[in-house]
């Protein structure tokens, strides 16, 4: 039998004031916008100044809530930029902000300690022990990982102590959210900073000749597992589509809006609407239901688009809010109106009314006056009067009573949060560092590497004994946290010291083993404010974003590395690719590559539990830059050995002992 749990929130995407109107068209019960700056996606219209406090009014005039996406990563000369955002979004009345950077939302929660901060999918939560942490830092909802199966939604809801959002229609990102530099460091474009150039949908080399395009998915859609999906007892369903138009965001918040109330799953002519409103080549729920494979690819044809061009256009907002009125007209009192629109009320009184001369007003006319709400978004729900004859008072102090109490109505929807001021917490950098490197096999591990590197990472479940650190897998859902939480026992019998992580949510795992934690580059940290969190949390250092350039390393600091050579990876994907371009046997052999339209070339490599890593074309390499940086501060220098030899890995070594440059082409960074 289906568990009862009341409705989840329909939150619907507002790219654009028409948007929003489509949204609250369409039933949303919440809605999520982005502001000028620090949002995913800043090609959006988006809503800034004078233009964020209207939609917020209007979003709560009919009890919509709004959530600010303050989604990006910020580096340490944004900061306060990036606080102010967050004080104007909090004065403006936003029931919450959606972030994505964990040292900007600390500094966030200490100067407004009762807003509500939600986890982007950015930070890439997916697994309850990511929750439980998130919690601890002032969170109060997590944005669930799109990959995320239905019983490990399960083990999320059940366990992580925070409320859980779920995306259940959509454009879906190929890579884990957050875990994508693609864009970034091969377009120059940051998906982590709002400017994703979508290099997952351009075509690339066939293995049988030609273009395809093996990492572009279908759009998600959950329409055929409502039921599922309300057992689950998630706090807010969301559709993705800030970039969409209103007419997609209105068709899919009414098809959404009705199977929510309905408690079922989709009719054929819904499935319709939905792919009428955007698709590509269809839908897929792939993720949520464990069936992933090639159906879940699909490109944007001009079928597709034929349908979208035959939505009838949005036309506006037509939902009026009713209110019910409650007028006192007697004599020797103010002239006293009461509106209630179900949830709120306010009280305004006016002058005295008059004795009226020639004219007095009855209660058909006062109404009237009192009822002409015009072009606001309230209509007349019931009027009730309490009148003394004979009296009267003057058109333009009725209208303006009007008027009064609906500023008082509004005023009392809008929440209000207490703001302190803002105390910089900068990392405290007294440890002495040392270089480290992670490596994916141990015949790389050479001895010239022992005598080079303190600090030797190899693959949690390819731990050996020449290694004397694990890295952790980029993804462990609830489903992989037994044998993770066996693998880190094994290694720390084996003479492990050192675990290497990149996400907040193994952290647990690695206290629990007893390993000296240490932050990967995957933990996307930006700013000081980044690794002052996670020194409190007992971090003891941590390898900074490859994002950065030197002068945002320097400014930094704290007891941080810099990745100074390897191939980064450039995509997490729990869809397989190698089985699109190749096969499982090469792919278990790492000579897997996938080639663009330039001929440009990326290794694909086996992570855990068969999921692929994309990594770049070209290492980055500082061998011959060591004054640039030891001037930006970084004397501990981080590794990643990847697809090299166990030559070439020497190789690598003298260059850097010697300062002399690579004899192939590197990446570089940026200065």
């Amino acid at each position: 039998m289906m568990k009862q749990h009341s409705l989840p929130e329909l939150l619907c995407p507002a790219g654009t004031p028409a948007a929003l109107d489509a949204a609250i068209e369409g039933g949303a019960d919440a809605v999520y916008f982005g502001a000028s700056q620090f949002n995913a996606r800043m090609h959006a219209e988006n809503f800034g100044g004078d233009a964020l406090a209207s939609a917020v009014l209007r979003a709560h005039a009919y009890g919509v809530k709004t959530y600010l996406t303050l989604n990006t990563l910020v580096t340490d000369r944004e900061l306060p930029a990036f606080l102010d955002a967050a004080r104007e979004a909090a004065r403006a009345g936003v029931d919450g902000l959606i972030v994505a950077d964990a040292g900007g939302a600390a500094a966030i929660h200490r100067i407004l300690p009762s807003l509500e901060l939600h986890a982007s999918t950015q930070l890439s939560g997916h697994n309850s022990e990511m929750g439980k942490l998130l919690s601890s830092l002032g969170y109060t909802r997590m944005v669930a990982a799109r990959e995320s199966s239905f019983e490990n939604l399960r083990a999320m809801v059940e366990k992580s102590g925070l409320e859980i959002e779920l995306f259940i229609h959509g454009a879906l990102c190929v890579s884990h959210s957050g875990q994508c530099l693609f864009s970034s460091l091969v377009g120059g474009r940051s998906g982590n900073r709002g400017e994703c150039a979508q290099p997952c949908r351009l075509p690339y080399a066939c293995p049988n000749g030609g273009e395809c395009y093996p990492l572009s998915l279908k759009d998600l859609s959950l329409c055929d597992h409502v039921p599922e999906i309300l057992d689950l007892g998630v706090a807010s369903l969301k559709i993705e589509g800030r970039m969409k138009s209103p007419e997609y965001v209105r068709d899919t918040a009414r098809v959404w809006r009705r199977l929510l109330d309905e408690g079922r799953s989709a009719t054929e002519e819904e499935r319709r609407i939905l792919a009428g409103t955007f698709s590509r080549s269809g839908f897929t729920d792939g993720y949520f239901s464990s069936r992933i494979g090639s159906s879940m690819l699909g490109v944007r044809t001009e079928a597709d688009k034929q349908k979208t061009n035959a939505i009838a256009p949005f036309a506006g907002l037509t939902k009026k809010v009713p209110l019910d009125l409650r007028l006192s007209f007697l004599a020797g009192k103010p002239i006293a109106l009461t509106i209630d629109d179900g949830r709120n009320s306010a009280t305004v009184e006016g002058d005295l009314p008059e004795v009226a001369k020639s004219a007095p007003m009855d209660e058909e006319a006062l109404k009237k006056n009192l009822c002409r709400f015009g072009g606001t978004p309230y209509t007349v729900g019931s009027f009730a009067a309490k009148i003394d004859e004979g009296l009267m008072l003057p058109l333009s102090r009725l209208n303006d009573l009007r008027r009064r109490a609906v500023l008082a109505l509004q005023s009392a929807k809008q929440p209000t949060y207490e703001e302190l001021p803002y105390e910089a917490k900068s990392p405290l950098g007294v440890r002495p560092l040392q270089n480290a490197a992670s490596f994916r096999k141990a015949e790389q591990i050479t001895q010239t590497a022992i005598g080079f590197f303190e600090k030797r990472f190899l693959p949690l479940f390819d731990y050996n004994e020449k290694a004397n650190g694990v890295l952790l897998p980029p993804v462990l859902f609830d489903s992989d946290l037994p044998a993770a939480r066996a693998a880190l026992k094994s290694a720390k019998e084996r003479g492990a010291i050192y675990a290497l992580f990149g996400n907040l949510g193994h952290f647990s795992l690695v206290q629990e083993a007893g390993l000296v934690p240490i932050g990967d580059f995957r933990l996307n940290l930006y700013n000081r404010e980044s690794l002052r969190l996670i020194e409190e949390l007992g971090i003891r250092e941590a390898i900074l974003s490859p994002e950065l350039t030197l002068p945002q390393l320097r400014d930094a600091g704290g007891n941080s590395l810099a990745l100074v050579y390897g191939r980064i990876p450039l995509m997490t994907l729990e869809k397989c690719v190698a089985r699109e371009i190749a096969n499982c046997k090469r792919c278990a052999e790492d000579s897997v590559t996938l080639t663009d339209r330039r001929g440009v070339s990326f290794p694909v490599l086996r992570e855990y539990d068969h999921r692929n890593v994309i990594y770049n074309s070209l290492p980055t390499s500082m061998s011959d830059k060591s004054d640039l940086l030891e001037k930006a501060g970084l004397s501990a220098r981080y590794f990643l050995f990847s697809v090299e030899a166990p030559q070439e890995v020497d190789a690598v070594i003298r260059a850097f002992k010697a300062g002399e440059p690579l004899p192939f082409p590197v990446r570089r960074i940026k200065s």
